[in-house]
């Protein structure tokens, strides 16, 4: 029979907390029930730690951006026609992970205890990152709580859109080109030794060009096993390099100067900064905070240094517009229509406009250079190929002109 994990109160005020037997959740409720205790949660229990699970080494069990963004959507639906205890208990219910399930219980056991939603989600800080807690805290402290949610539910959905959008245009082209270079190296391993066994007697020079060939060829299907090594020892060797600040500096710097990636990146920054400014403006939050914690959601270390410029500049009674242009990373665009909502005081309206516009245009980039990449790979796969062929044919040609003199 399964166990139910309890939170309960006592008729004499004293928290019960433990394990009960039951069919299913309802006979749980009603077990405790007959025994006299206001219940405040129930739920499966987790099963019985393992010798395994004892040891040190443990992941806790947290919220994934996905799930994130559909418990905030299900919650901004629910707050509207429900109270905030029964709109938590109902979610966590229909959850069908028992991850997701055992979070959203301890969230809704906080509120049951007498806590606001946003300090009973700091229980589960791995879950909702500090912009979200500041968010809902701000709904709270103003009593605009769904509408609070219904805003995070949509930032939420636009960063999910957005990332899904980003990993499709850089997924596409990087498993092309692993294809078209397997190809080539089936090619050199199998079919070109084979072929150059037919030149062993030939007393003749091979050309140049089927000479390399036959060396690449050679290597590879010799020493294949000390390029795998010097694949994994530098990506070893690079990823301890970029724990050092100085070097994930220069790494994040370069990255920002390659042609496309880097544009695609500072545009994307630039999207995702503007919509979530203009979500926590709007929510009337303050700008400090919210560029503060927008700061700690950003990889790149050279945005997050502009990020810190700006929070410095703001705090010191600069204009975000400003910090901005001093920054030197954002487009113009989102430059002057912050000035302009800033000078008209419809900040949130004039950031949400900047962050369509920015969106579309990385839409619009996207596409674009997915259409011009994709031939060129192709292109550069053909030519790879030719010229195997072509070291192929030339002694070939040779030979038949040998025989024909």
């Amino acid at each position: 029979m399964p166990e139910f994990a309890y939170h309960a109160i006592d008729p004499d005020g004293r928290e019960q907390r433990g394990r009960i037997a039951a069919a299913n959740d309802d006979a749980a409720r009603d077990r405790l029930t007959s025994k006299n205790l206001y219940i405040v949660s129930v739920a499966p229990a987790p099963a019985r730690a393992s010798l395994l699970a004892s040891l040190p080494i443990k992941r806790q069990p947290r919220l994934n951006a996905k799930q994130l963004t559909l418990f905030t959507r299900q919650l901004s639906s629910l707050a509207q026609v429900s109270p905030l205890e029964e709109a938590l208990r109902t979610i966590s219910r229909q959850s069908e992970q028992p991850h997701v399930r055992q979070i959203l219980t301890e969230v809704h056991a906080g509120v049951v205890e007498g806590q606001r939603l946003s300090e009973a989600m700091r229980r589960e800080g791995n879950s909702f990152p500090p912009l979200y807690r500041a968010m809902i805290a701000a709904g709270e402290g103003a009593g605009t709580l769904p509408l609070i949610t219904e805003r995070l539910a949509v930032l939420l959905e636009r960063q999910a859109e957005m990332r899904g959008k980003l990993i499709g245009a850089l997924a596409y082209p990087a498993i092309l080109s692993l294809v078209a270079l397997l190809v080539v190296m089936g090619l050199m391993v199998s079919v070109v030794p084979r072929v150059v066994e037919q030149f062993d007697n030939v007393d003749q020079q091979l050309p140049l060009i089927t000479r390399i060939v036959i060396g690449i060829s050679a290597f590879l299907a010799n020493y294949y096993w000390v390029l795998i090594i010097a694949v994994v020892l530098g990506g070893l060797l690079f990823a301890q390099a970029l724990k050092r600040p100085a070097f994930r500096l220069s790494v994040d710097r370069t990255v920002l100067h390659i042609p496309l990636l880097g544009k695609l990146l500072r545009n994307l920054h630039a999207a995702r900064m503007a919509r979530t400014l203009a979500t926590m403006v709007a929510s009337r939050l303050p700008l400090l905070e919210g560029l503060r914690l927008t700061g700690g959601t950003i990889r790149n270390k050279v945005l997050s240094a502009a990020n810190d410029d700006i929070v410095e500049s703001v705090r010191s009674g600069g204009s975000l517009s400003g910090a901005m242009r001093t920054s030197g990373v954002f487009p113009p665009l989102l430059v002057y229509l912050t000035a302009s909502g800033e000078s008209a005081g419809q900040l949130d309206i004039m950031l949400e406009r900047a962050a369509e516009y920015l969106e579309r245009e990385f839409d619009n980039f996207t596409s674009t250079a997915l259409s011009l990449l994709e031939p060129l790979i192709i292109v550069a796969m053909g030519g790879v190929v030719a010229v195997i062929i072509l070291a192929i044919l030339l002694p070939i040609l040779q030979l038949q002109n040998l025989t024909g003199l």
